[in-house]
């Protein structure tokens, strides 16, 4: 039965409490009196801990704001949970269900996402990055629970009970819908706290919250706003704690390749006018600000269209020097008999290693339709190599893959620990290996060795 009591109302993402400014109502500190509709006005993410307050003080309240319901989902067979998900799922409900699980790829996070849903029975919108994420958890869900599985983005505007999302069409809709779902759970949350999208998070007023990630950490700290947003990180395992359990054994290889003296001399002339440009200019790159005051130097200054030019082609001969190309070549001699991912920095060095050894390649240009075809090969064994430059980096399953050459990335930990997540899904007797191909003499050894600072690869085996 509704209580009677002060009415609260959800309104284009903002809960809206019907009292008069002088109410000593225990309010969120938050929350402003709005003059234009003469109530309390907060945002929605503030629901629970104003529900909480009333509710403690026994004070009565008419409920208007809350449109989500009460299910009764039963998963229907599947894998059972193993002990660590089991651990993470008591973790988060100590938590209060609001808080954040963080497990190596591979190791089922949407199965902890399942139980979580299965344990709080209320209305679920999932949230991730990506189309292809999308339908693999719509999937997913529906194999689960048996019940239609509403999707939002890529055209599709279909909301139900559960719901998957795109991050960007949740943005776009959580003032519409942020009270239509009890509990929120984020996958790949590491996105979550990103400006634009923490206002997903404030504009819903589902009092549980979940995020999973493999790799929470950013490079801008924002992982300081999980609390805020979705809550503290409650359980944590790594992929060398999990290694030869939910994952198989891996180990990983930097090698070093050495460019050819026509090559290394190019890079050398192109590298210095580039260094000369910057130190010039006074330019401080490891600042906040630093990449963008060279971009409006190289516009604004004399020389800096030939340094930009400099600093395009000192990249390229880094990334696509020919020795890389006979090491590359040699590593799949080696493993004939496995799949591999050859992951890239940017997409034309991808195009071109699918030029030179006729390889499918895997890009953010590459079309839906074509994407799912390439992954059911790869899958399947038919493609026993895929070449990708960032799509893979997160989310996309690709259980069969044991060999990963990273041919170059950025020095980003998070991506770097992301690709060999692609290749430690356990199977029988697989062992698992990442290669990591260094141009020596140039900078991708400073690259590689910021992002190799991660635990996964501080182990005798890694060289």
């Amino acid at each position: 039965m509704q209580k009677e009591g002060v009415k609260i109302e959800f309104d284009g993402g903002t809960i809206v409490v019907h009292a008069d400014e002088t109410s000593t109502l225990p309010l969120p500190k938050a929350f402003v009196f709005d003059r234009r509709v003469n109530a309390w006005r907060g945002e929605a993410f503030d629901y629970a801990e104003l529900i909480m307050a009333l509710h403690s003080n026994h004070l009565p309240y008419q409920d208007n704001a809350r449109n989500y319901s009460v299910l009764t989902l039963r998963r229907q067979g599947g894998f059972q949970p193993r002990d660590y998900q089991l651990l993470a799922l008591q973790a988060w409900i100590k938590a209060d269900r609001r808080g954040v699980v963080v497990l190596p790829t591979g190791t089922g996070k949407s199965l902890v996402a399942q139980i979580a849903m299965e344990n709080c029975q209320r209305s679920t919108l999932v949230v991730v990055p990506t189309l292809d994420l999308v339908e693999q958890w719509v999937n997913q869900l529906t194999k689960a629970f048996g019940v239609h599985v509403g999707m939002l983005g890529g055209g599709s505007k279909d909301i139900a009970d559960i719901t998957v999302s795109t991050y960007d069409s949740a943005v776009l809709m959580m003032e519409y819908i942020g009270n239509r779902f009890g509990l929120l759970i984020a996958d790949e949350c590491h996105h979550l706290p990103g400006p634009t999208y923490r206002l997903l998070s404030r504009f819903c007023l589902a009092p549980f919250r979940l995020g999973l990630t493999a790799t929470p950490e950013r490079a801008d700290g924002g992982e300081d706003y999980y609390d805020d947003l979705i809550g503290q990180i409650c359980f944590r395992k790594n992929i060398d704690e999990l290694e030869g359990r939910a994952l198989a054994p891996y180990r990983t290889e930097r090698i070093a390749v050495e460019l050819y003296e026509d090559e290394f001399n190019l890079y050398q002339f192109h590298r210095q006018r580039y260094v000369d440009f910057i130190h010039a200019n006074r330019i401080n790159l490891s600042s906040r600000d630093g990449w963008g005051a060279f971009l409006r130097a190289t516009v604004q200054r004399h020389g800096g269209r030939e340094a930009f030019e400099s600093y395009l082609e000192q990249r390229r001969l880094a990334r696509t020097c020919r020795a890389k190309f006979e090491v590359i070549w040699q590593l799949i001699q080696r493993h004939l008999d496995e799949r591999i991912l050859l992951f890239t920095a940017d997409n034309p060095t991808a195009y071109e290693i699918g030029q030179r050894f006729c390889l499918p390649v895997l890009t953010h240009y590459t079309k839906l339709a074509e994407r799912r075809e390439l992954l059911d090969a790869f899958r399947s064994g038919r493609l026993p190599y895929l070449v990708t430059s960032k799509v893979l980096n997160e989310g996309v399953d690709v259980p069969e893959a044991s060999v990963g050459i990273v041919v170059s990335g950025s020095g980003s930990i998070r991506e770097h620990v992301q690709r060999l997540g692609r290749i430690l899904r356990k199977a029988d007797g697989k062992q698992a290996v990442l290669y990591e191909l260094v141009s020596m003499g140039t900078s991708e050894l400073n690259t590689s060795e910021r992002r190799r600072q991660h635990r996964a690869y501080e182990r005798p085996d890694s060289m």
